[in-house]
């Protein structure tokens, strides 16, 4: 980071000391104004969370924030609305910059931002990667009050885009910044600090506080306060935790099994790689179950297409890779199924974080196969509890094993067209529910190839 910045020999953030006086009640109790409180009632927001609690008054104030807080603990609301009260008081295009590591995220800010300040007229815009630069650019030339970013497609602008610049900017927020940096941002984040004023304010926010989240802060912050809500790894209360030790080959049987017997519940379902969570969609919709995956190889409407349907509650079963492990607020996951145990135990906290949100219980269960105790040991160290086996019948998951073996065989014969279909179109038609045949698989019809 910037280390020459004279910005770069900030003093350590003074933590907050715990108030001794009762907590406030309302958003109004923590100073915000009146047409933002309305706005606030209007989302059903009616109390605010711990961290806003701890940051929106701070911010308030005019300092510098670092808030260090679960996910799902109203991180939005926490910097969104301190800004929005300093647009009205100062009303200016381009006065606030957020930064985010992915497109889905950045989305969710944005329309949080549009809700809260509907009423006063606020225009944000998304500048992220997948999506035409030409249209980013005429949204740029209209000057929105807020833009919501990742890293690298927001320095393409910079450096590529005629009259656009930040040097008004009044606020930069890093939401999630432990994931920015670990996705090697660093040279980006770099090149935005230096094209911004100095004098402004920053609020970063980060589920964990790592060494580089340290170096982000003497390089970007001035003075800042810490607003720290949960200072050790920890996940939901409310969230029953279990795991399942099994064969690897069987993965795919004991799935289905779980599947069945928590049938009634929206689930999410946790796989390694693209191609993983792709084969698994196509396994589950050939068994009859409304299965939709969202992964990085998707294009970027297929990917809010996905979103917005498990969101819609129009299919119960959403899988997907790590991109929707953090910040995704899908309010109604029931079960959480880690089918690929994470590799870094901090992303378990983060993907069990989908369920159990907002107060509401949920479920999680891992599959741990015979290659997986050392990570699965390590999740359960870092959270600091034993897991309880869940309860499964043997002998029906056995009983799966014939038709989940055809519903594989097609699943892979699809992925495979799919994978020539690309070839020779050289398209992203990548979405389960256009997979080749789909509907006739396991019902007994024999496979119509259609050609290419």
């Amino acid at each position: 980071m910037a280390a020459g910045d004279e910005e770069g020999q900030a003093a350590e953030p003074e933590a907050v000391a715990e108030p001794e006086v009762e907590e406030p009640r309302s958003f109004k109790d923590l100073g915000v104004t009146d047409v933002l409180c309305e706005a606030c009632d209007q989302l059903g927001w009616k109390v605010p969370t711990k961290i806003q609690v701890e940051a929106i008054p701070v911010a308030l104030q005019g300092r510098d924030i670092i808030g260090l807080a679960e996910t799902g603990s109203g991180k939005t609301g926490a910097f969104a609305l301190p800004i929005l009260q300093a647009l009205l008081e100062t009303p200016q295009r381009l006065f606030a910059l957020v930064l985010t590591p992915t497109r889905e995220l950045a989305f969710q800010i944005s329309e949080q931002f549009e809700a809260l300040g509907s009423s006063i007229g606020v225009h944000s815009t998304v500048i992220v990667g997948g999506i035409d630069t030409m249209s980013q650019s005429l949204a740029l030339a209209k000057k929105p009050h807020v833009i919501i970013a990742t890293p690298g497609r927001l320095v393409d602008h910079l450096e590529n885009t005629k009259g656009f610049n930040l040097r008004a900017l009044k606020f930069l927020v890093m939401d999630e910044a432990d994931r920015i940096l670990n996705m090697d941002f660093e040279t980006e984040v770099d090149k935005i600090l230096k094209v911004i004023p100095r004098d402004r304010k920053t609020f970063l926010f980060s589920a964990t506080m790592t060494k580089k989240v340290q170096k982000l802060q003497r390089a970007a912050l001035k003075n800042p306060v810490k607003c720290a809500v949960s200072s050790k790894y920890q996940t939901v209360e409310k969230l029953q935790q279990y795991y399942i030790f099994i064969p690897c080959k069987f993965k795919d049987s004991y799935l289905v099994y779980i599947l069945n017997e928590l049938a009634g519940n929206s689930f999410m379902i946790f796989c390694s790689t693209c191609n993983n969570t792709q084969r698994t969609a196509l396994l589950l919709r050939n068994l009859g179950f409304t299965a939709i995956p969202l992964h990085g190889q998707m294009s970027q409407n297929k990917r809010l297409g996905s979103l917005n349907k498990f969101k819609a509650k129009a299919r119960s079963i959403l899988l997907a890779t790590d991109v929707a492990s953090r910040g995704l607020d899908i309010p109604h996951v029931d079960v959480v199924i880690n089918f690929d145990i994470p590799t870094h135990s901090k992303d378990y906290i983060h993907r069990v974080g989908r369920t159990a949100r907002a107060g509401r219980s949920g479920k999680s269960i891992t599959f741990v196969t015979q290659y997986d105790v050392e990570l699965f040991q390590r999740i359960e160290h870092l959270i600091g509890k034993k897991l309880p086996a869940f309860p499964m019948q043997e002998e029906e998951v056995m009983m799966l094993t014939e038709r989940v073996a055809e519903a594989q065989r097609f699943a892979r014969m699809e992925l495979r067209e799919q994978g020539e279909k690309k070839r020779s179109r050289n398209d992203d038609d990548d979405d389960t529910e256009e997979a080749i045949g789909v509907r006739n698989k396991v019902t007994g019809g024999k496979k119509k190839r259609r050609k290419a």
